[in-house]
């Protein structure tokens, strides 16, 4: 069964023939090369192109070795093209062919050729290439499965059942196709072990790999909460590791980040319009590898719902902050007290800003009242929303904030602008 991802085919189809290179990035396994061969094919075979107009290569395949020398794979292609119509290039794993640069550039100037590359080198995938083609390239970040492309897949089991499932072994395409919880669990493990980290540790040639697992552990069992290489530092400290520095802290941090497994979220400050750079909450890309990198403990929904919260507005192409606001009170000798109150998600696209709250439940009169104190305290008219999980219709109170269940979000790419 073909796995429909037609957010990120709607966002090829409206960059196909802008003569720019279309770079496919995100975390490994996420379904890049899918993506590409078969949906996008098949939607450019659908569409009039003809199958000799499309040249593919996997350059990670032995069969293709000799095309990750760069002139030999230019030479290749343009063998391939034989006339003036528009050819379609899909490149898997291009940062397998040395010098890859020279040879973009080279097929850019080729006014009848429209280039689409995959990667799977972290600082490939986030830093240089965007740098190295800065103004004649574009890209396609792809995330694990959101919750509606999981559901879409698996078609044996009601959303209730889908959403503990996902919550447990995350979006990661071939997770779907497992039955067990074991395989589940085992495939998830392998990842983790031999794809995820050892590729941070290799890529950026970490020594000290045990202080790189520690702090992926640390970051995992604390998703949601603020934090900074400083609080870092004092964790491995109480743990007994007083060797490690913030520097490194910051570095390590940096590279989770460029191999896409985890996400930072800066704090901002919405009535002063500014950031504060530190402290921030980090998010993971895929919740199945982040609880498989706990060894599937700690497992509170709570904030697992807000972790994929996150990657949802992600995914949907908002910028997402964590929203700070003060609140003024007064105290018993007349003075004037601030007191900061967080939001969780300031969610930015375009003209489209939202509001938004994680509430695992809002049935406790108390813990609902805190949850609304910060969103009461905006001052603006944006919607405000709060993402309860459970099920039920989306209403509205008598302060004009929004309850949305959980399923509804992330089953609707258009659940806050119809809310």
């Amino acid at each position: 069964m073909e796995i429909q991802r037609n957010y990120y085919l709607n966002k090829l189809i409206s960059k196909k023939d802008n003569k720019l290179i279309k770079i496919i990035t995100g975390i490994r396994r996420c379904g890049k090369s899918y993506l590409l061969d078969p949906i996008f094919k098949n939607y450019l075979l659908n569409n009039g192109v003809s199958d000799d107009h499309i040249i593919k290569l996997e350059l990670d395949s032995i069969e293709n070795e000799e095309y990750t020398e760069p002139k030999k794979l230019y030479e290749y292609v343009m063998s391939k093209v034989k006339d003036s119509k528009t050819y379609y290039i899909i490149l898997d794993e291009i940062q397998k062919v040395n010098g890859f640069e020279s040879v973009l550039n080279s097929f850019l100037r080729k006014p009848n050729l429209d280039i689409y590359v995959t990667g799977g080198n972290s600082k490939f995938l986030s830093s240089d290439i965007v740098t190295e083609f800065r103004g004649r390239g574009d890209e396609i970040k792809v995330y694990p499965l959101s919750f509606s492309e999981f559901m879409s897949v698996r078609k044996d089991i009601d959303e209730v059942k889908g959403l503990d499932e996902y919550i447990n072994y995350g979006g990661l395409p071939l997770i779907t196709s497992f039955k067990t919880k074991e395989d589940k669990i085992e495939y998830l493990n392998y990842q983790k072990n031999n794809v995820y980290i050892n590729d941070v540790i290799e890529r950026n040639e970490i020594r000290n790999n045990e202080e790189l697992k520690t702090l992926i552990e640390v970051i995992s069992s604390s998703i949601g909460s603020l934090t900074n290489p400083t609080k870092l530092y004092n964790t491995f400290v109480s743990k007994g590791n007083k060797n490690i520095t913030n520097k490194t802290i910051g570095l390590y941090l940096k590279y989770l980040e460029e191999a896409f497994l985890i996400e930072k979220s800066k704090r901002y400050n919405i009535k002063g319009k500014s950031y504060i750079e530190t402290p921030s909450k980090y998010y993971f890309v895929d919740i199945g590898i982040r609880n498989s990198l706990i060894n599937f403990r700690q497992l509170e929904k709570n904030h697992i719902m807000e972790n994929i919260i996150y990657i949802e507005l992600k995914r949907r192409g908002f910028n997402v902050d964590v929203g700070v606001v003060e609140k003024r009170e007064n105290e018993e000798n007349g003075k004037k007290d601030y007191k900061q109150l967080e939001i969780d998600f300031v969610a930015n696209k375009g003209s489209d800003k939202y509001y938004i709250q994680s509430a695992y439940s809002i049935e406790d009169e108390e813990k609902r009242n805190q949850e609304l104190q910060s969103l009461l305290n905006v001052g603006d008219s944006f919607k405000k929303i709060v993402i309860v999980y459970d099920h039920f219709l989306s209403w509205q109170d008598e302060n004009g904030i929004i309850y949305i269940s959980i399923y509804d979000f992330l089953l609707n790419d258009n659940s806050l602008k119809e809310a």
